[in-house]
Parts: C-alpha cells; sequence; structure tokens
C-alpha cells in the first residue's frame, strides 16, 4: 500500500508538471484566428443561448472553473487574455460546465447535488478518522463513520471524472467546428485539455487508494 502511496504521489507531481509545461509551451503559439480565451467565451457562449453568464477574470495561475452560484466563468489572466491554443482551449472547457449547467446535464446535477453535504463532512471527517484510529483499541465505530465520510468524497472524485470530459469534448468540438482553430491547433488544444483532465483522474485514484487503506485497517481489526 504504501508503494502505492508514493506512485501516486509521483504521478501527480508528474502530471502536476506536464500540465504546466504544457500550458507555458501553448501558450506561446498564437492563434490564427487572433481570437482571445475572453472572447471565445463570450461567442460560444451567445452560440449556446446563454445570457445570463458573464466571463471575468480572475488572480492566480490555473484558477480557471465556473461558479454555477452566481454564473460567472473566471478566467485566470493568461487565460482571458491569451491569444493561443491553450487560452482558447481553457475558455470553452469552462464554458462547456456553463453550457452542462443550463441543460442540466445529469452528472453535473448529481456533482453539485453532492457538494453541500461534501462542505459539511469535510469540516468534521479528518477529526473523526483521527480519532478512530486512536480509539480502535476499544471501539471501530468512529473508524467507520470516518471511512463512510471518505467514501463520500471518493465518490465525488469519480463523479467529477465525466463532467470534467464532457466539458473538454464540448469545448473541443465548438473550437473546432466554429473555425476558431486550425487542425494543428486543434490537437495542441486537445492535448493541453487531456493533461488537466488527467490531474482530476490522479485524485480520483489518490482518493480511493486512501480509502482502501482506511478500510484495511477498519477490517483487519475487525478480524
Amino acid at each position: 500500500m504504501f508503494i502505492l502511496f508514493i506512485l501516486i504521489f509521483l504521478a501527480s507531481l508528474g502530471v502536476s508538471w506536464m500540465l504546466k509545461s504544457k500550458i507555458a509551451k501553448y501558450s506561446r503559439t498564437a492563434l490564427q484566428s487572433n481570437l482571445s480565451g475572453k472572447e471565445v467565451a463570450e461567442m460560444m457562449l451567445r452560440d449556446n443561448g446563454i445570457f445570463d453568464v458573464k466571463v471575468i477574470s480572475t488572480d492566480g495561475q490555473l484558477t480557471d472553473h465556473y461558479n454555477p452560484a452566481d454564473k460567472t466563468v473566471n478566467l485566470s489572466n493568461e487565460i482571458y487574455y491569451g491569444r493561443n491554443a491553450a487560452a482558447v482551449a481553457v475558455a470553452a472547457h469552462e464554458v462547456g460546465h456553463a453550457v452542462q449547467h443550463a441543460e442540466a446535464y445529469a452528472w453535473l446535477g448529481f456533482r453539485s447535488a453532492m457538494v453541500p453535504m461534501l462542505n459539511f463532512t469535510s469540516r468534521f471527517m479528518s477529526i473523526i478518522l483521527l480519532v478512530g484510529i486512536f480509539a480502535m483499541e476499544t471501539t471501530l465505530i468512529p473508524l467507520g463513520i470516518g471511512i463512510g465520510l471518505f467514501a463520500l468524497t471518493t465518490i465525488f472524485s469519480f463523479v467529477t471524472l465525466p463532467v470534467e470530459f464532457d466539458a473538454s469534448a464540448r469545448g473541443l468540438k465548438y473550437i473546432s467546428s466554429r473555425g476558431i482553430v486550425t487542425s494543428n491547433e486543434h490537437a495542441l488544444s486537445k492535448d493541453a485539455l487531456t493533461w488537466a483532465a488527467m490531474t482530476y483522474v490522479v485524485a480520483a485514484l489518490g482518493s480511493l487508494a486512501t480509502l482502501l487503506y482506511y478500510a484495511s485497517i477498519f477490517f483487519g481489526r475487525r478480524d
């Protein structure tokens, strides 16, 4: 199990490094269409009949996200102002989430429904797991509860995967069909989003490995 954790940790570092490297590399490739991330995002929203979502810039790197609560597509400055394959890919991906929201995409609805529960359980999960570890000699109840709460976070991480992959597929299809990117630029955009998706895959696998670790402790004590 320890070796598995090391492998997942190294994979996480590797994927993170590759993502930043790809974004940096493709950010130096100017688009022939010369459109910015902001312009592509606003165009994609209009073309999908969405007029109540705003595109705004936000500080930080890789901080891009769609906020369904206030209906905003938040793009980091390099994506908001960028006129390159990476910028338009990330911008279209985030608008893909807005389109999912507008169309009531089932996986996004399921994921959003889990958020309030996750916000609540995350406050107590670590404490309950810690108490459960120390109380194993007398009772397994706290550990069992902690594992149950952690299982929810693991399910959430796996539910996130189809949401992210679908948003990327929507974004890539749009920028290609709209002529925003050439075939070569599309390949760069797809590569950037593939590595972005891999961060979620590694996170989900890491969560599953941790869940199995706690479960092995629990059932080991029961035996």
